[in-house]
Formats: C-alpha cells, sequence, structure tokens
C-alpha cells in the first residue's frame, strides 16, 4: 500500500504548466512545509518540505486558489524518479502525486484566508489528548 497524508503550508506559490500534447493537460507542482512531531535540543521546530505534484483539474485547483503559506491537507501516494541533468550526473526524484486536497483556513471578509475558528461548546482536550465525556449522556442518542 501507498498512502500519503500530509498537512502543512504552502512553501511557494504552487507553478501550473500545461503538457504539449492534443489535449493539453496540466500539471501543478508546488512545496508543503509540514512539521515534524517533535524538536531538536535547540527546543526549535524542524519542518520537512515534501515536492508535490498534481494533475489535470485538481492540479489548476490548486494554482488557482492556493499560495505561499495557505495551509493544505493532500492525500496521495509517493512516486520516485531519475534524470540525468544537464552535466551528465543522475538525478532522483521524490513527490507526492495528489490524489486529493483539502482546504484548512476560510477566507474572511477581506478575502484573505484565515485558520477557521473551533465551536465555543466543544470540550477542551485533557494533556494526555483526550476529551472528557459527559457523563450524562444517555446511549440512545449515540447514532449507532
Amino acid at each position: 500500500m501507498n498512502k500519503v497524508i500530509l498537512l502543512g503550508r504552502m512553501a511557494r506559490d504552487p507553478e501550473v504548466r500545461y503538457t504539449q500534447s492534443a489535449e493539453p493537460m496540466a500539471v501543478c507542482r508546488f512545496a508543503i512545509a509540514v512539521d515534524r512531531p517533535f524538536r531538536r535540543d535547540s527546543n526549535e521546530r524542524n519542518v520537512d518540505f515534501i515536492n508535490c505534484v498534481c494533475f489535470g483539474r485538481r492540479g489548476e485547483n490548486i494554482g488557482q486558489y492556493f499560495h505561499k503559506g495557505n495551509r493544505i491537507a493532500v492525500s496521495g501516494r509517493i512516486q520516485t524518479g531519475e534524470y540525468t541533468d544537464q552535466s551528465g550526473n543522475k538525478r532522483y526524484t521524490t513527490d507526492v502525486v495528489v490524489e486529493d486536497f483539502d482546504f484548512c483556513e476560510s477566507r474572511n471578509d477581506s478575502g484573505s484566508f484565515s485558520t477557521p475558528v473551533q465551536p465555543t461548546n466543544t470540550p477542551s482536550a485533557q494533556p494526555d489528548g483526550f476529551f472528557s465525556v459527559d457523563s450524562d449522556t444517555d446511549d440512545e442518542d449515540l447514532p449507532f
């Protein structure tokens, strides 16, 4: 199984180009800055820059609606490749081929993006990462 799910920020503006075939297809390339879940001794966050590629209508949409700094969630698969550069050196590539994406911010009235606000009636997480459950909840109210 080859499945990748990433959540991060656009590291640069997406670049959309079109193939030179009879029916041109959009090819969108971009990078996502993804925080690592741990910190080094200096207590600084480490970030991985993941190269992504997306084709067709999805690529056009990402190119149109996303810009550097916007939060994005993508899912897809890892694809490796190789090519020879102009100096004759063999180069290797690793990209995430995006099969699906989601907006992780919403537009405000000024047209810029902002991070979604959590509802105020949502229970807060405990230090261990779990939510407290109201013991008065009746099992018959559950949808399953």
